[in-house]
This record gives structure tokens, sequence and C-alpha cells, in this order.
């Protein structure tokens, strides 16, 4: 019997197919190798899903009825930092360069071998641990954030934040309660100095009841910014 802090440890992916069949065969297979395992048969349910739950990775098949894999991935990418491994038709290149294009991590061609799906996943992940991203969880408020997913979930579900948000909320999250310069965090953003404050006023909108006077997101005179946030109580750090 898996223990619940086991579960918890374990990876969580959302595997994304209209293909009844595929969707079984791959939670079956993932799940035996230390996964945990979400399914979704369409876009609109990926959509419901991520506004709720946190994911390490996605796998996305790209031809879907509706909403393809390719408007999914950017819509992934503009809400979040999870990593995508798109499933693609055997011998359309065309494909596969526009899921990349589209912000994909990776790709894969079907039909493929079980063994090389879980060195791809694995290897994204790898990839995001080492951009920095460790998966501590802060949590300031009601909010909890989760920095290698780039999921912040308060009290009403999940919040969308774009990839810039992301990527500054991210950086202040890795140092929480350290004042962090403009200079330090315009790298961490790809922005100017002004840019950073731009924002920063737009994540204290979204985050902050009274913007104008931040609890979270405050403001350090001649030093820069600091996000005042604590690991969860059972973040072993």
């Amino acid at each position: 019997m898996v223990q619940k802090d086991d579960m918890e440890e374990q990876p969580h992916l959302l595997v994304v197919d209209d293909d009844d069949r595929i969707r079984t065969l791959l939670k079956t297979y993932l799940s035996k190798h230390h996964y945990r395992i979400t399914t979704a048969a369409n876009a609109a349910r990926v959509r419901r899903l991520l506004k709720t739950l946190e994911f390490d990775a996605v796998v996305l098949d790209i031809m879907m009825p509706g909403e393809d894999g390719i408007s999914l991935t950017k819509f992934i990418g503009e809400i979040s930092t999870i990593p995508v491994l798109l499933l693609t038709a055997k011998g359309e290149p065309n494909e596969r360069i526009e899921g990349l294009r589209a912000g994909a991590d990776d790709y894969l061609s079907k039909p493929f071998e079980p063994e090389e799906l879980l060195l791809r996943i694995a290897a994204i992940l790898r990839r995001g641990r080492a951009q920095g991203l460790d998966g501590s969880r802060v949590n300031f408020g009601q909010w909890c954030y989760t920095p290698a997913t780039g999921q912040l979930v308060g009290k009403d579900g999940h919040m969308a934040l774009t990839q810039s948000e992301v990527q500054l909320l991210s950086a202040l999250a890795r140092r929480p309660g350290e004042a962090i310069s403009r200079e330090h965090l315009s790298p961490d953003t790809d922005a100017t100095d002004r840019a950073v404050d731009v924002q920063m006023a737009r994540l204290r909108r979204k985050i902050e009841d009274n913007p104008r006077q931040p609890l979270h997101l405050q403001t350090m005179r001649g030093a820069g910014y600091r996000l005042m946030a604590q690991p969860l109580a059972d973040d072993p750090s």
C-alpha cells in the first residue's frame, strides 16, 4: 500500500489524449514507474484541471478534436512553467516544429517505445530542477505558490499568471524574505528595471488585498523587492 507521504513525493503528470485506450495504457504504465497520473480527454478538461491541481509535467497529444495540442501548449506556457512533452504523428516534422515553437519542451513520435517515454519525461523533469526550480512550495496569506510549476493557488482556486509574472514571483520565492534588487531581478525576468516595476504592479493587483499597501510583495527602499513568505508547515525545509 502506498503511503500518503510517498504519493505526495511522486511527480504528478497530466496525460492528455482523446483515445481512451491510450490514456488507460499510459496511466497504467506510468503509475507502475512511480508517477502520479491524472488524465484528460480534451483541452477543455485540461483548462479546468489547471485551475485546481498542480502538475510536474504534461504529456499531450497534438491531434485532438476541438482545441488541438499546439493551442493548448501555448495556453499552458502563458499561465505556468509546467514542461510539456508532445506526442506527434510519425513522419510529421511540421507538427514537431510547430509544437516546439509553441513552447513544448520535447516531443515523441507515435508509435513509441514506452521506455523512451519514461526517459524523456525524466529528462524534462531534470531540466526543470537544473534551472533552479526546486519544487519547494511557499505560502503567504491565502496563497500557495510552487516555483517548479509556476502555479499560484488561493482560496478561490488557481490564479492565472503570465510567463513574466511567473518568472518574477519564482525569483522572489526562491529567496523568501530577502530583498532582491531590480538589477538582479532583471536577468531572471528578461526585463529592464522599469519593466520589473510594471510587472510588480500587475502582480500585486492579482495577489494583494490592497495593492497600494502590499503585505506580501514588499518594496524595500534602496534595496528592491521581497516576498514575505514561508515554506508550508509540512515542508521539511
